[in-house]
């Protein structure tokens, strides 16, 4: 007797699929949420590496949600609360906790236009993800909000890299509080920055991009806040490269579409 064909699928509903991204997403929330619990308790350096982590949790849900096709408005909604707490609020905490509260009513008050702005910035970015994918696609419009968390830690961060001692003295009254004034700014404006969404990699040069992932994350594990300075100091000088680059293609794609336009009027 034949028996009947099973097709075994590992996951075949789209609300099953929905739940590893969106559990990924709470965890990166829980994880941000303890950050500020290390701050209170006066672990700075551990709520900085809890934020690296709440990072590569939003860098992973999405990822995995385009992968097993388990995207949904609920994800995309549930990742933007996620980031308003894991590089909106936990960050202005921990500084806060670290640095602002010195300043009383004004540290708050930066502390409060920051989380406004990482809300804002990622409203609009809703907004704009719903339009046609385009090479724009290749450019955030403004410094992204898990960027922004990371850079307004910059100042907790050199503290405990111990690269001060070859930088000149570091007045953290006046740093911290510009750098989330800068950083805010940026969040709200229309600057473009590189996303890293569609980096298009050849064959051959494959190898050689997995040795650099390793040896980035290698040295990061070895020594975290000198890496994790310097990396947000290639980010900050990253931006009017990419904001070069926009400008530059935005123009080829303007003449090429003019050209279209004219040979479709002699046509």
């Amino acid at each position: 007797m034949e028996q009947p064909q099973k097709n075994f699928k590992i996951v075949s509903d789209k609300k099953t699929r929905m739940i590893l991204p969106n559990a990924i997403t709470l965890i990166g929330v829980c994880i941000g949420l303890t950050s500020i619990k290390f701050a209170i308790d006066g672990k700075f350096a551990i709520a900085v590496v809890a934020i690296l982590f709440a990072g590569l949790m939003d860098a992973l849900d999405g990822r995995i949600a385009r992968l097993i096709k388990g995207t949904s408005k609920m994800g995309k909604e549930l990742d933007s609360l996620g980031d308003v707490i894991s590089f909106g609020v936990a960050p202005a905490l921990i500084m806060y906790f670290w640095n602002l509260q010195y300043l009383e009513k004004l540290g708050w008050f930066v502390c409060l236009i920051y989380v406004v702005c990482v809300a804002l910035r990622l409203a609009r970015f809703n907004i704009n993800s719903e339009e046609e994918s385009s090479w724009k696609d290749n450019f955030f419009e403004g410094m992204p909000s898990p960027a922004g968390g990371i850079i307004v830690l910059l100042p907790l961060v050199l503290s405990f890299s111990g690269l001060e001692e070859f930088l000149f003295k570091i007045n953290y009254d006046l740093l911290v509080p510009s750098s989330f004034i800068i950083v805010s700014i940026l969040l709200i404006s229309t600057i473009p920055t590189y996303s890293f969404k569609k980096i298009v990699i050849p064959r051959a040069m494959t190898k050689f991009l997995l040795f650099g992932i390793v040896l980035f994350f290698g040295a990061l594990l070895v020594y975290t806040f000198k890496i994790l300075a310097v990396s947000s100091v290639v980010y900050l000088c990253l931006i009017p490269v990419s904001y070069f680059h926009y400008k530059k293609i935005k123009k080829e794609k303007n003449i090429t579409s003019d050209e279209e336009d004219d040979l479709e009027d002699v046509l």
